[in-house]
């Protein structure tokens, strides 16, 4: 909570008029880089060994300031998003609530927008999902997708009649910035991190951030540096050719150690002279491998040498407060049934497992909804992948192109989609999103790669996702010659243009998703009598496309079975079998009727019998409690 003072003047006190009130912080506000228009420098908070600070750079492909007109054919700031997100929720105060649900690392409001009609029921009685993007830094598209959906869904109310039923009776959680961090240093600097810029020892020297990235040129961007290898060290150690598919020779091709003419380096110098360059630059932790389920210590956490561990994973699980929020916030809210936390840029709908094969480790009957998905996905998207880490992920090449040997599953510990399945039971995805521009295979060798990202850019981008070579006088290295793909809005996010067109199939897959939620209806409620005690017959079904919970859901205990209650005035209840209203069945002290978990399509009914001791009417209130598939009453009279 801020301290505030309130000043009252002494005049209106006095004179008995209006006082007029005015909010100061006691607390010493922080200017963010971002908004300071006069600083040269971006400047990044933490100790560190190396520098914090760095030369603004603004992007052309970047909106830094709100327009009139939001359009997607250009990449926006989180305070450009912010600012439209602000704007919805006073546009649209019936269905949107805009909250601060935390504050990243540098304490930065991480706003949260929660959708849903009011006037149908609170958001929590509803069936929902729940969609995030930005937890790393520099995949941009990811935050650019929620955006868009938040936006799509919110013009198209009263519309669009699917749209429509779906707020009124469902709820969609949407947070495009779960990182702003590392997302404004991303837009505001040359600089790059994997997630948050808190400081990291990665290369485990014993030094922090002490080897970051230098734009050496100063053109704003980190490009690659190539060196051709002269002395017998370099020689051993080179493993790029250029690329002979390239006759102007501007592409490399990694080989083996020696067996190459080049050395290659990301542009800057090497700052702590341990013969590497830019290895621990600002941050390294990774949000996406700090998550409790499956977690494993960092690189050299493990005691023996001999078992796992994961690069980024943190000092423990949940240790960053941008992947604890997520994690708090849906453990409280347990009915969402679908999730898709997006990234870049392996064009792929990513699931679990992640350290295991499906068949293993999945109940069948989800994985056969999952499986689903994946093929529903790759026909909205046209993505050329979809399915689990494990496997899919890690041997969709098949065989290492460097040494022709044949790809085998690799585990990713403490990772989101593995969270969102075995430890929450939920539907969830970690889509990946833009494809480095490799659109189609060009050279017909049934691969997509860096040459067809490069005759893609010639033939419709312009030529302005790669910088030719130019030759620079390195510090260290001596002649090296710096180029190659545009790191940021090239390799790892689209260039602007083509922008709309991904986020918005994605955008498609995650609304089709939603629209598949869990669903309780009544459908009927049958009162009946027979001698001195009524009869109440409940049927009910789920009329969604997923079921109240996943198999895996039922066993780790996220979600309760659906249950049945009717309730009267307390005060007719009182007396127990001398009540005048007495429910004898069911037969059990608290009157509950646990019916399962409901399947999709399914219908099901359930029996209430009533002994009323009195002539006049009485009133009660059928109650269906599902964590997933909604909170519904219907009211019914006896006598």
């Amino acid at each position: 909570m801020k301290k505030t003072l309130l000043l009252l003047t002494g005049i209106s006190l006095l004179l008995g008029s209006e006082i007029f009130a005015q909010e100061y912080s006691l607390v010493p506000q922080k200017k963010w880089p971002e908004h300071d228009k006069e600083g040269k420098y971006y400047t990044v908070s933490g100790e560190r060994h190396g520098q914090s600070f760095f030369k603004k750079h603004r992007f052309p492909e970047v909106e830094y300031e709100p327009g009139e007109k939001l359009t997607f054919d250009i990449y926006h700031t989180p305070d450009v998003m912010y600012h439209w997100y602000r704007l919805w929720a006073e546009k649209y105060p019936d269905i949107t609530e805009l909250y601060e649900v935390a504050k990243s690392f540098e304490g930065r409001p991480i706003l949260q927008m929660t959708i849903t009609n009011k006037k149908t029921g609170k958001h929590t009685d509803k069936p929902a999902a729940y969609f995030e993007g930005g937890r790393h830094g520099g995949e941009v598209t990811a935050s650019e997708a929620v955006f868009w959906l938040t936006n799509h869904l919110l013009e198209n109310y009263g519309k669009d009649p699917a749209i429509t039923k779906l707020i009124d009776t469902k709820t969609i959680y949407v947070r495009p910035q779960n990182n702003p961090d590392g997302t404004n240093m991303y837009l505001f600097s040359e600089q790059r991190n994997r997630s948050t810029v808190r400081p990291h020892d990665v290369d485990r020297d014993g030094l922090f951030d002490e080897d970051p990235e230098e734009d050496l040129n100063g053109d704003g961007v980190i490009h690659m540096m190539r060196k051709k290898a002269v002395t017998p060290e370099e020689k051993e150690n080179a493993n790029y050719i250029i690329d002979p598919r390239d006759p102007k020779g501007r592409l490399m091709k990694r080989v083996l150690d020696g067996q190459g003419d080049y050395l290659m380096y990301t542009e800057g110098i090497d700052n702590d002279g341990d013969g590497r360059f830019n290895e621990d630059g600002i941050g390294g932790l990774d949000l996406h491998r700090n998550y409790p389920e499956n977690w494993r210590p960092d690189i050299g956490g493990d005691a023996t040498g001999r078992g796992y561990t994961q690069f980024g994973a943190g000092e423990y699980p949940l240790s960053e407060i941008e992947t604890r929020s997520t994690v708090l916030w849906l453990l409280s809210h347990p009915n969402i049934s679908v999730v898709n936390s997006l990234d870049t840029r392996v064009p792929m709908h990513l699931r679990p497992p992640s350290t295991s094969a499906s068949e293993e480790s999945m109940f069948d009957k989800d994985r056969l909804l999952y499986e689903y998905y994946d093929s529903l996905g790759m026909s909205i998207t046209g993505y050329p992948w979809a399915g689990d880490v494990y496997e899919t992920y890690s041997t969709r090449w098949k065989v290492n192109r460097i040494t022709g040997d044949p790809l085998k599953p690799n585990p990713l510990f403490g990772h989101g989609p593995d969270f969102g399945y075995f430890y929450y039971g939920a539907i969830w995805y970690g889509d990946e999103l833009w494809n480095n521009g490799a659109m189609k295979d060009y050279d017909g060798d049934g691969i997509m790669d860096d040459y067809d990202a490069l005759m893609w850019d010639d033939e419709e981008n312009g030529s302005n996702g790669f910088k030719p070579w130019e030759k620079f006088d390195h510090p260290q290295l001596g002649e090296v010659e710096i180029g190659g793909f545009h790191p940021k809005f090239f390799s790892q996010n689209g260039p602007p243009w083509v922008l709309e067109s991904w986020i918005s199939k994605q955008s498609l897959f995650n609304l089709a998703m939603a629209m598949d939620l869990p669903q309780i209806e009544i459908k009927n409620v049958e009162v009946s009598k027979s001698g001195e005690e009524h009869e109440i017959k409940v049927t009910w079904t789920n009329s969604g496309n997923l079921p109240v919970a996943l198999e895996q859901a039922k066993l780790v205990k996220i979600v309760q079975e659906d249950r049945l209650m009717l309730e009267f005035d307390k005060d007719l209840m009182k007396g127990y079998e001398n009540a005048k209203v007495v429910i004898t069945t069911p037969e059990t002290f608290n009157k509950t009727i646990y019916a399962g978990y409901t399947d999709a399509g399914e219908t099901k009914e359930a029996v209430f019998k009533v002994k009323v001791n009195h002539n006049a009417p009485v009133k009660g209130k059928i109650k269906i409690l599902s964590t997933r598939g909604g909170y519904i009453e219907r009211e019914i009279t006896l006598n």
